[in-house]
């Protein structure tokens, strides 16, 4: 009997960031409610994360296909009772999926309205998606999050003031190489644009290799 082909995907990257990210996650998310990932990539962080962060609920989403059947593998590895099956969303998409109708298959819209998202986080996305979904995202936060709800943003940013360290200096240029709609964002430019959708910056953690941890609030 063949068995069926493993469609986990890795991102190393994962496992040197996860531990400090969920510190901050835990300092900023509220104590309960659904959080909806947006761009959850491999799945890497959703399986780690959902059970650590119970009993909040974690609620996967992708665009890409691949990414989303890596996902559910990685689900389906380390299955977790508060971890939600990945619904499909585009950051870029006005409106999102979510807001008409689109829910994971073991999550009813009655639950969501007993345990509606209280945040969301977004990991690495801005720097490796045209600005126009940068835009998409804060817009959608502003949509979607309660008065006091939370938007979690990280990867490497570029600060006002602050010249970029080669190492960042070299993965701006690289991505720019791939798609010239890709690069670092200017954290300043980025908190324009929350402000403008009614997000407030609320603190800014460094966090290790020259990335950040940046919290906006409506």
């Amino acid at each position: 009997m063949v068995s069926a082909p493993d469609r986990r995907q890795y991102a190393p990257a994962t496992e040197r960031n996860r531990d400090h990210i969920l510190q901050v996650l835990q300092q900023v998310l509220p104590p309960r409610g659904a959080i909806l990932e947006v761009a959850s990539g491999t799945g890497q962080h959703a399986i780690y994360f959902a059970p650590a962060l119970a009993p909040r609920r974690w609620l996967p989403s992708e665009f890409d296909p691949e990414l989303q059947g890596s996902i559910l593998a990685w689900r389906t590895r380390h299955p977790a009772r508060n971890l939600m099956a990945p619904i499909v969303l585009d950051a870029g998409d006005r409106p999102w999926s979510i807001e008409t109708g689109t829910l994971p298959p073991d999550c009813t819209a009655a639950e969501l309205e007993q345990e509606p998202i209280g945040a969301i986080v977004a990991i690495n996305l801005l720097h490796i998606s045209p600005w126009s979904v940068g835009l998409g995202l804060l817009a959608g936060a502003s949509r979607i999050l309660p008065s006091g709800g939370i938007l979690y943003l990280y990867g490497p940013f570029i600060e006002p003031g602050k010249p970029l360290t080669p190492s960042n200096l070299a993965f701006h240029q690289s991505l720019q190489f791939r798609n010239p709609d890709w690069g670092l964002r200017k954290l300043d430019s980025v908190q324009a644009a929350a402000e403008a959708e009614g997000l407030q910056l609320q603190r800014v953690f460094p966090m290790p290799a020259n990335n950040l941890s940046v919290v906006f609030r409506k």
